[in-house]
């Protein structure tokens, strides 16, 4: 177990109005136990995942991939994983470039945290992977603070455990940018 408290959860929680007791009354635990969920000290089991994923509008998997493997793997690649609302609203993010804050993008919309072409072109992918049920793929170039990065971007629908659509889920790697050489330039020795 991670043991790392859950901020994007305390932040979707406190976006939506509800307490700590609000949420464990609605999904019949005690507000301690959810506390420990929030805090990263319990996994809840898959049950009360789902109810929990309902009240807050957010995707199971969630919690599954803390206790995958594949979390090690990913947090040190170029790799950004995220989950939107059906507003287009993040409602998770993983491995952000270091210009976003992982608590704080959650409850906003791309072009709340920067409006760029970039932005813009990620806000239309997503919209029409809501709007068509099915996973586009597309390359897009982010102008950020450092320097412009172009990402390899997958979006695919989100479905709840109900097969109601919820969102949207993306993976944006990272490319490496090719240094180019004009043969012309070679130096001799």
């Amino acid at each position: 177990m991670s043991q790392q408290k859950r901020n994007w959860l305390e932040r979707l929680r406190k976006l939506k109005g509800y307490s700590q007791e609000d949420i464990a009354s609605s999904i019949h635990i005690d507000r301690s136990y959810y506390s420990k969920i929030e805090n990263g000290v319990r996994v809840p089991s898959r049950k009360l995942a789902e109810h929990l994923a309902d009240i807050l509008n957010f995707h199971v998997s969630i919690f599954e991939l803390e206790v995958s493997p594949f979390y090690f793997a990913l947090q040190d690649s170029p790799m950004v994983i995220a989950h939107f609302d059906l507003e287009l609203r993040y409602t998770w993010i993983f491995n952000p470039h270091p210009d976003f804050d992982p608590v704080f993008v959650i409850g906003k919309r791309d072009e709340e945290l920067e409006d760029n072409d970039g932005t813009r072109e990620l806000m239309k992918v997503k919209e029409e992977v809501i709007n068509v049920r099915q996973s586009i793929r597309k390359k897009i170039i982010f102008p950020l603070s450092d320097t412009t990065y172009e990402y390899d971007v997958t979006c695919h629908p989100l479905f709840n455990h109900k097969g109601e659509l919820i969102g949207g889920s993306s993976a944006s790697i990272q490319l490496i940018k090719e240094e180019v050489t004009d043969p012309g330039q070679e130096t001799h020795s």
